[in-house]
């Protein structure tokens, strides 16, 4: 089982958009079986809160739910229980390598990495442009399942 923890700031955005779109493409490819999907933070301020409204209504003019689904945080232990720690920009990259006290076995990656148009996912946040966000998330999951 190939098992991805996908990382933004506060994991109420893109992390668990990514979390979701990513589920949904398993599922829809027949291989759920074959993954363990999650999402976390790397902060503390959004901690046990619920997928922000608006990512909540962009992953459902999609067609994906994302109930039940609480902020949590990062944690060194993540990196042994996880192949794939995916974040979503470099601040975030930058925390998770904090966190984990670095990346001998070069598990860290930014999801758009996985793309032929690598960068960072526009935090939705500050921009308040979750579509923008879901088109740059839907690409990276489609090419990292490719990849996988």
């Amino acid at each position: 089982m190939i098992k991805i923890l996908f990382v933004c700031h506060g994991n109420i955005c893109r992390s668990p958009m990514a979390e979701f779109i990513m589920k949904d493409l398993v599922n829809t490819a027949g291989r759920s079986a074959e993954f363990s999907i999650a999402s976390a933070a790397t902060s503390t301020e959004e901690l046990g809160n619920p997928v922000y409204p608006a990512a909540h209504q962009e992953l459902a003019r999609h067609g994906i739910g994302c109930e039940g689904k609480r902020a949590r945080q990062m944690t060194c232990a993540d990196y042994e229980n996880y192949d794939l720690l995916v974040g979503m920009d470099r601040a975030n990259r930058t925390n998770m390598l904090r966190i984990c006290g670095g990346d001998p076995a070069g598990k860290i990656t930014l999801l758009l990495d996985h793309t032929d148009r690598p960068g960072e996912v526009s935090d939705p946040w500050y921009s308040g442009d979750f579509s923008t966000a879901w088109s740059d998330i839907l690409r990276g999951c489609k090419a990292l399942l490719t990849e996988l």
